[in-house]
């Protein structure tokens, strides 16, 4: 179970071996520890209890906090993480090889493929009402295809000598299917691309609050998996970004975030912002649905899986790579 405090003036505590939410005094919500599996916080005003905290980390528990446009500032976390140092040892040393350019290569073709099979997912549903938003959908995954075909043909034996190359395709492809989107949603709510930073816009926030939540979740499976957080190779190594999360999230944008808010726009669900943000019901509304997502089963190595699983065996399967124990492959989600 993830448990999300947004109300202003909650407090969080202990009670005898459950986590107690409490709201004006009146405890609103009571959990055994055992059945919690991260905490997020996306109010300024929520405070906690010491012994809280400590139960929370004895039980594995991570504490994630967003701002209110679901930017992730802060985690904590138990030092006794499993995982073992050499898969860290690994980790470095493949940024300088072969495997880091392997890697960077999965990391974008799942992405573009996961954008593909969402207008495919989306397309279906119009192809005998829409047919001008159909031909446009099917021209669009086409493009894709071809960038597809370039990432392939990308090579070189350090991640330095390729990501500008990589990145220039992963641009190429995004803009192309952020402008299939904006076609998706047109008439519906306006869109006018995405925006990552100071998005003011109903859509754009929505997708950024959403990524916010999967970030948590995709962090968590890093650390998990004993991987190291800052250590990426799509993405660029700076202070305080952590660059493995953010390569590891493009595999799970589409299929999670994208998917829940283009099909919910769609289907005429209302939300709204104030002063340029989510309120706080939109706020509620959304987070309810990307945490069904995570519920969700995919179809992954030939069984089914909840998304949050298919999350976590994948950064194990990252980190058995790495350590030169199994393949690698992007996860791709079913249209």
């Amino acid at each position: 179970m993830n448990i999300i405090v947004s109300n202003y003036g909650s407090f969080i505590g202990k009670k005898s071996e459950r986590l107690v939410i409490k709201e004006k005094g009146k405890v609103v919500t009571e959990v055994p520890f055992h059945d919690v599996e991260q905490l997020t916080v996306d109010t300024p005003g929520a405070s906690f209890s010491a012994a809280a905290v400590k139960e929370c980390m004895e039980h594995g528990i991570q504490i994630n906090f967003l701002t209110g446009t679901g930017k992730p500032y802060a985690k904590i976390t138990s030092p006794h993480l499993t995982g073992t140092v050499v898969t860290r040892r690994e980790q470095i040393s493949a940024y300088t090889d072969s495997r880091g350019v392997f890697l960077a290569k999965a990391f974008v073709t799942g992405k573009i493929k996961n954008q593909i099979n969402l207008l495919k997912y989306f397309s279906k549903y119009r192809k005998s009402d829409q047919t001008g938003l159909y031909k446009l959908l099917l021209d669009s995954i086409a493009a894709m295809d071809a960038k597809l075909s370039q990432v392939k043909e990308v090579k070189g034996d350090c991640i330095d000598t390729v990501r500008g190359r990589l990145l220039s395709i992963e641009g190429q492809a995004a803009n192309i299917y952020w402008e299939a989107v904006r076609e998706l949603l047109a008439g519906k709510v306006e869109f006018a691309g995405r925006k990552h930073r100071g998005a003011s816009d109903l859509i754009n926030s929505l997708l950024n609050y959403g990524y916010g939540m999967l970030y948590n979740q995709v962090w968590s499976a890093v650390l998990l998996a004993g991987l190291e957080p800052f250590a990426g190779f799509m993405h660029v190594d700076r202070p305080g970004k952590p660059s493995l999360v953010l390569d590891l999230i493009e595999e799970f944008r589409q299929p999670v975030v994208d998917r829940v808010v283009i099909a919910a726009v769609n289907k005429g669900k209302s939300f709204t912002l104030a002063d340029n943000q989510l309120d706080d019901k939109t706020r509620k509304e959304l987070a309810a649905k990307v945490l069904e997502r995570f519920e969700g089963k995919e179809r992954y190595l030939g069984r089914q899986y909840k998304i949050k699983t298919i999350i976590q065996m994948q950064a194990r399967r990252l980190a058995t790579y790495l350590r030169k124990e199994g393949n690698y492959k992007p996860f791709v989600s079913r249209w």
